[in-house]
């Protein structure tokens, strides 16, 4: 993706909670009309009952859309993309009218004809033209149809424990900028307070997204584009041997990255919510999750850095994204953008909708209100958007400030294009490997997954 520079939103938490962990899909009822002739509506990214504020903001949408809309009936539902199952049951038509993905799916789904444009019935909505074309192009094909909406896109980052860095002797307000510079503070932090001074994720999936990532800051890519239009995986590209090198020096030179080595996303969130976890790549938006899923209690030690470089100058970006798939019929899917543009992009502009919602959250004392993300649209309307929302920000901007400062000199790089999710499959045994077996040999690794990952994504295309 070329590169660009955004400049960091300070935006208020919306109705669906940013949530990376992976979960399975329930079975889905066709749809079909309610018992008083309504259109019932079947809709992706209803929260959690755990989620009580966001919940309650999803229920008030509803009423809010259906009151707008008569002959229209939403039904909401919590499932959550699963890797594993989603072709499957996609293909099968056995999805919702909505469905929620992550940033790795689209241009595969675009691809194979899985889902529909929406193009038409989003430029009939007054503010089209307003979106970020940056966050817009993972979204569309090459004619520019677009295929979906956003929400909650962010870019990754370094979060870290200013309380540990104190202790360690280290300044928290002048975060690692390189990964020399991490290794070094991880390894400060585990001698000086006993703490694991870096975690990385490493199984569900997570070890190979997170190596993508690692790899992005080191300049590498784990996938290219042949002339064919075909895609080929490209994991044995020296950068990323570098960041798994770097990997394996802090776990059996350095012993600076704890003893529970197999994490996901929640493990690590969890952990370092308890204050026993230094540093970890993430979004900003993992301070919502330590704060109200795993009960952080010191919010004041969450700190967020822009991700640390080593020759890449780039880091990744994903995000929530929403489509219509293309089992959904014409009625359906006509419905299903009058919601997706009501739902998530009007809320996503409107100032006074960010207002109320911030204003909603703010009143729950466990809600996170001001965490940074990346704007859905321009700049000028992001100014508008902080200053709606800043009456009830209820995080400590400071702590974001070296996020938001130096994100903008980053490039952003969406996952890889093409079956993402098989890349990480094949590349979480690899990041297990490096960090429980001390004569891991990195370049056959690597070149075993590459050739495992390639196998699959040839068979897929000739599909």
């Amino acid at each position: 993706m070329p590169k660009t520079s955004h400049r960091a939103a300070l935006v208020g938490c919306t109705a669906v909670a940013l949530a990376m962990a992976l979960a399975g899909c329930s079975a889905v009822t066709p749809s079909k009309a309610g018992a008083d002739g309504d259109l019932v509506l079947r809709v992706q990214g209803m929260p959690p009952a755990t989620d009580k504020p966001a919940l309650a903001l999803f229920k008030k949408q509803v009423a809010e859309f259906e009151k707008a809309n008569p002959g229209i009936k939403v039904q909401g539902s919590t499932t959550v993309f699963d890797p594993l199952t989603f072709s499957a049951k996609l293909s099968g038509g056995n999805v919702e009218d909505v469905i929620r993905v992550p940033l790795t799916e689209p241009q595969r789904l675009i691809q194979q004809k899985q889902v529909q444009p929406i193009t038409g019935q989003l430029q009939e909505w007054g503010h089209f033209k307003e979106f970020n074309p940056q966050v817009i192009k993972p979204l569309s094909d090459s004619a520019g149809e677009v295929y979906g909406v956003p929400q909650n896109p962010y870019a990754q980052g370094l979060v870290y424990n200013r309380d540990l860095f104190e202790q360690a002797g280290l300044d928290p307000d002048k975060p690692p900028a390189t990964w020399e510079e991490v290794r070094a503070a991880a390894k400060k932090i585990s001698d000086k307070t006993g703490k694991a001074g870096f975690v990385h994720e490493s199984k569900d999936n997570q070890g190979g997204w997170q190596l993508t990532m690692l790899s992005y800051a080191f300049g590498g890519d784990l996938q290219k584009q042949d002339a064919d239009g075909t895609y080929t995986a490209t994991l044995t590209g020296e950068p990323t041997k570098q960041a798994l090198r770097l990997l394996k020096d802090m776990r059996w030179k350095d012993d600076s990255l704890g003893r529970t080595l197999l994490n996901n996303q929640n493990d690590v969130i969890k952990q370092f919510a308890a204050g026993q976890v230094g540093m970890y790549m993430g979004s900003p938006g993992t301070y919502r999750l330590a704060k109200m899923q795993f009960g952080m209690e010191n919010t004041d030690a969450f700190g967020v850095a822009p991700m640390p470089q080593s020759g890449g100058n780039a880091t990744l970006t994903g995000g929530d994204i929403y489509m219509v798939p293309r089992s959904a019929d014409k009625k359906h899917a006509a419905a299903a953008v009058k919601w997706l543009t009501f739902a998530y992009a009007q809320p996503q502009y409107s100032t006074d909708a960010a207002a109320q919602q911030a204003k909603a959250l703010s009143a729950d004392p466990k809600s996170a209100v001001g965490v940074p993300t990346l704007p859905v649209f321009d700049a000028a309307r992001q100014e508008k958007i902080n200053a709606a929302i800043k009456p009830y920000v209820n995080v400590k901007l400071g702590n974001f400030r070296p996020y938001t400062e130096g994100l903008p000199k980053l490039e952003l790089k969406a996952e890889p294009p093409y079956q993402a999710q098989k890349v990480y499959t094949a590349l979480d045994p690899v990041v297990q490997a490096v960090l429980t077996k001390k004569d891991a040999d990195v370049d056959k690794l690597l070149a075993s997954a590459e050739q495992d990952v390639n196998a699959k994504l040839a068979a897929d295309q000739k599909k």
